[in-house]
């Protein structure tokens, strides 16, 4: 059996500004510090001779390896990725950016915004554009039901509240 992967689909081309400028510290942080001290320590490794032995070289080359993995999508994807910074008309419509305000059948309170996929961190609150319950909820208004279909089953949830900008308080 092969190594061989299907290629991932592209997420959405959004991010929101604050993404974006995440994304480019990241770049910033990886090429401009961390690989030069990387390079600096698998040159001096490479100062002691044999390599194939050499645990700081082999690993320093690997780490290297990495990091200019990670530039090279971080800048091919910083070029499609389009900036949603502007808040839409119509904000009484749940759209890209939004907070969101959840109501379960438990009465229990979500609240998640809409990001793009090169952006979403469930622990912050800030879900995929692509995810399912993200796309049930685009276009909806307040007082809306959406139901999920969930590995554990069906899940309904009420829209509460849309909010652009900052995040909301519970």
């Amino acid at each position: 059996m092969g190594r061989w992967r299907p290629p991932r689909t592209q997420g959405s081309p959004y991010i929101t500004a604050q993404g974006a400028q995440a994304m480019e510290a990241e770049l910033k942080q990886l090429w401009k510090e961390e690989r030069p001290k990387v390079t600096d320590a698998v040159h001096e490794a490479a100062k002691n001779g044999d390599r194939s032995e050499n645990g700081d070289y082999i690993y320093g080359k690997k780490r290297l390896r990495e990091i200019d993995s990670r530039v090279r999508f971080l800048t091919k994807r910083l070029e499609k990725l389009t900036i949603v910074d502007q808040i839409p008309a119509d904000q009484s419509r749940i759209y890209f950016g939004a907070w969101v305000t959840l109501i379960d059948e438990n009465d229990n309170r979500l609240i998640y915004q809409i990001v793009g996929p090169d952006e979403f961190d469930v622990k912050a609150a800030k879900i995929s554009m692509d995810s399912p319950l993200a796309r049930q909820l685009l276009k909806k208004q307040c007082d809306d039901e959406v139901t999920i279909t969930t590995p554990s089953g069906e899940k309904t949830y009420w829209i509460d509240a849309i909010h652009y900008g900052s995040k909301p308080t519970m």
